[in-house]
């Protein structure tokens, strides 16, 4: 089943540079903003699977830029889940303004333990990872 989440950010002043352009590292944040997003709606928080003492900690991060965003732009960031298993999950993202694509990304996160060691998905999260 592939789980899928549409965010809005209204683009901030602070989030660009001098020539009103949207500054790149913020792109992740927003793709971070959409992912938790859809974790909330594959029915959990993320605090809630760190009280259980799992953190989802990013291994890999890819944006790739296609045109600018600017200061007050409307952004529409879709993070779809691609990929599960008991040990790590994968999101896709879209980034768009007025309908036209601007950025593409992809995020690989791997289940830690509080002591940053690798752990197994808990099998109370399973189900809303769509696995069995």
């Amino acid at each position: 089943m592939a789980y899928q989440h549409t965010a809005h950010v209204r683009v901030r002043y602070a989030e660009t540079d001098q020539m009103g352009v949207v500054y790149h590292a913020n792109y992740l944040v927003w793709m971070e903003v959409a992912r938790t997003g859809l974790c909330t709606e594959m029915g959990f928080r993320y605090k809630d699977m760190e009280k259980d003492k799992v953190l989802l900690a990013v291994t890999e991060a890819t944006c790739r830029y296609l045109s600018a965003a600017k200061y007050d732009d409307e952004i529409t960031v879709t993070a779809t889940m691609t990929e599960a298993n008991r040990r790590f999950c994968a999101f896709d993202y879209e980034i768009t303004c007025d309908g036209r694509k601007i950025a593409t990304g992809q995020t690989r996160h791997i289940f830690l333990s509080p002591e940053l060691r690798p752990v197994r998905l808990p099998d109370k999260y399973a189900p809303m990872f769509g696995l069995s």
